[in-house]
């Protein structure tokens, strides 16, 4: 098992700070992009305290310091010059991310290039690069560090020799990978939404609360976290866009209900603003 030796990741919020953050705490070189100096110090502040935490805890057996130090962040696309991987973790807006990959290719030529999008299709991304067999998804999950899974997405123009380089990085990174073809919303997030879509409208209906909802799925079917307080965790927001883009995708079964709309426009999105279906 070999790492990439040199890593980009273009965005540095949550899950661009945690993808950056396990490539670190694994040895390779990470260079950050962000769209301003503000958000790129942030980001570095992000990732900094990522690593102090984990070694506190005993997750992380380099000193934090050290681990920073092969950190670069930046404004200049073109400082991903001579990455081997990159992976785009910007939001999750068609439009934006392929934007951003184009842009990734011309800055980083021979670079394997990844989206970290947990919905969105992999070849639509595709045609937005002169070379997409260089091109797959790697969703990764939240929080990235302590997740022991990624999602390896191949479109049907992906090089098959990049999925097993891929395996390889993943396994590295003392994670496991699975491989699903492209599809909306893959494995793990079309069943994911389709469980915590259906514990929303058992809440509407008065069913059950949602630590009972939850409970029932933690003790009776062991799951390491309720459906309820996972989408607190991954933000309703962003469980909203999936939704929305299945439901266009797959059919009504993935409409969302009312609740996550109006909890939502009510900017209560789960643990990033202290409101969800749980108080944080």
């Amino acid at each position: 098992m070999t790492l990439p030796q040199s890593v980009g990741v273009y965005g540095g919020g949550r899950m661009g700070a945690g993808i950056a953050h396990t490539f670190l705490a694994a040895g390779s070189h990470v260079t950050v992009v962000e769209s301003g100096p503000e958000t790129a110090r942030a980001a570095r502040a992000r990732i900094g305290d990522g690593l102090a935490k984990a070694r506190e805890k005993g997750k992380l057996g380099v000193p934090p310091e050290d681990a920073l130090a092969r950190l670069r962040t930046t404004t200049d696309a073109g400082d991903l010059a001579g990455c081997e991987l990159v992976v785009e973790a910007v939001p999750e807006h068609a439009a934006l991310k392929a934007e951003v990959l184009a842009l990734v290719e011309r800055r980083a030529a021979g670079a394997v290039l990844a989206t970290n999008t947990s919905s969105l299709s992999i070849d639509g991304l595709a045609d937005a690069l002169a070379a997409p067999g260089r091109f797959l998804g790697l969703h990764f999950f939240n929080p990235v560090p302590v997740s022991a899974l990624v999602e390896i997405v191949t479109g049907p123009r992906t090089d098959p020799a990049l999925v097993t380089r891929a395996q390889d990085w993943v396994a590295a990174l003392g994670k496991t990978p699975i491989t699903v073809a492209d599809s909306p919303g893959f494995a793990s997030s079309r069943l994911g939404v389709c469980l915590a879509l259906e514990a929303m409208r058992m809440l509407e209906e008065g069913v059950a609360g949602a630590a009972d909802i939850d409970t029932a799925m933690t003790l009776g079917y062991r799951h390491p976290m309720g459906p309820l307080r996972t989408t607190d965790v991954v933000g309703l927001d962003v469980r909203l866009a999936i939704a929305e883009h299945l439901a266009r995708e797959l059919g009504p079964r993935f409409e969302p209900p009312p609740i996550l709309r109006d909890l939502v426009a009510a900017g209560h999105l789960g643990r990033k603003t202290g409101q969800g279906f749980y108080t944080w």
